[in-house]
């Protein structure tokens, strides 16, 4: 069994039922303790006081863009758009750009209906999309070979959502650079999982739900748009919160659109979902992305290992430590995938049945202990 660099003790900050293994993370995520609280006692305010303390709310709001920005290491807040998911932010840049017959937008073949389905939709426009094969050894350079003249955008999953297979971002923001296109990351596998720096590798735009490894609620996902590239997206939304002074309700003949990112938000903030994941963002950072990055990467190869040494067990997923982040995916051999998942549901696994195969997501506090009984379980199956 491998050494690990903690102990395995079970989280303060969860509080999961003893009867579940929960390795799902990579769909949607239990909260931390800290963050229900915030809830419970938001809602507690709202059912006693209304919105009393607005202003307060208002300040939450705008915390949690810094804390977004230092997360993602963002030169500022003023960056960050606070919108309901990763398909809507899609949205806001497919359709915020101006496009031209013949115009070529590259992804891989790996991607999550969201990064398909956008700029699919751009075909009527006369945009090409390809989708490129990255299942050889060198993705990123699959990708980059695609780029030509007509290229305006490549757009790419961090961590591809079925696979798990990690881009390598830095080399393909600077190959974006170097051919002077448009670089966009679906950040929602590894943001909250591994560390992540927009300058580093350069990315145009950001975009991630709030919901797997962010340990938020659903409906709540951060935009991100480097500070020049902000006026280059024509709106197509438009409401009294993307305003440059939301204050002025009584004088709007000559608005404005905000500066800042939050010219995408085109009306009310979610603030259920802001204090929660206000909350959760804030539990990340105190615990620190460095420490949080080594104990997923940490576990993920634990089941690596565990799995290698099954001799009928195909892993899917890639298994360097550099080319993944906290998705394992396997293959049983000569047994029903579909009747391997309901069987480790039925015994309390939360996991997800993708790629032809059984991902698990573990997140930092997953105990290794319940790694092994997972191995165990899946070795012990027989079919049926």
């Amino acid at each position: 069994m491998s050494q690990h660099s903690n102990t395995d003790q079970p989280s303060p900050h969860f509080i999961l039922d003893d009867s579940l293994i929960y390795v799902n993370h990579a769909a949607v995520s239990p909260w931390p303790v800290k963050t229900a609280e915030t809830v419970k006692h938001f809602a507690d305010e709202n059912t006693r006081l209304g919105s009393r303390h607005y202003q307060r709310w208002l300040q939450t709001e705008e915390e949690l863009r810094d804390r977004l920005a230092a997360l993602i290491h963002a030169q500022s807040s003023d960056e960050i758009a606070l919108l309901k998911n990763t398909s809507e932010g899609l949205s806001v840049i497919a359709y915020g750009l101006s496009w031209q017959a013949g115009d070529k937008i590259i992804i891989s073949h790996e991607e999550f209906p969201s990064n398909f389905i956008v700029w699919d939709s751009l075909a009527d426009q006369g945009v090409e999309l390809v989708q490129v094969d990255i299942s050889g050894d060198n993705p990123e350079q699959a990708l980059i070979e695609q780029i030509d003249e007509h290229t305006r955008l490549l757009s790419i999953s961090a961590v591809q959502y079925a696979s798990g297979r990690r881009l390598d971002l830095v080399k393909l923001g600077r190959a974006c650079r170097e051919h002077n296109i448009l670089f966009c990351v679906d950040a929602i596998q590894q943001i909250g999982a591994l560390q992540f720096d927009v300058e580093a590798m350069q990315a145009d735009f950001v975009v991630a739900d709030g919901h797997k490894w962010m340990l938020g609620p659903e409906g709540l996902a951060l935009f991100y748009c480097r500070r020049e590239r902000i006026p280059q997206l024509q709106l197509k939304q438009f409401g009294w919160h993307m305003v440059e002074d939301v204050s002025r309700f009584d004088a709007m003949e000559n608005w404005q659109p905000a500066s800042s990112a939050r010219r995408f938000e085109c009306g009310s903030p979610n603030m259920l979902a802001i204090h929660a994941l206000h909350s959760s963002i804030g539990l990340l950072l105190e615990l620190g992305m460095e420490q949080i990055e080594t104990r997923v990467l940490e576990r993920v190869q634990h089941l690596i290992q565990r799995f290698s040494a099954m001799d009928d067990i195909t892993i899917l997923s890639p298994t360097q430590s550099h080319q993944h982040a906290g998705i394992f995916t396997f293959y049983k051999q000569q047994v029903d995938q579909q009747k391997l998942y309901d069987t480790l549901v039925a015994s309390g696994v939360v996991c997800a049945l993708r790629g032809g195969g059984i991902r698990f997501s573990p997140h930092f506090y997953t105990p290794f202990e319940q790694l092994d009984r997972l191995a165990d379980r899946v070795r012990q199956y027989k079919g049926s």
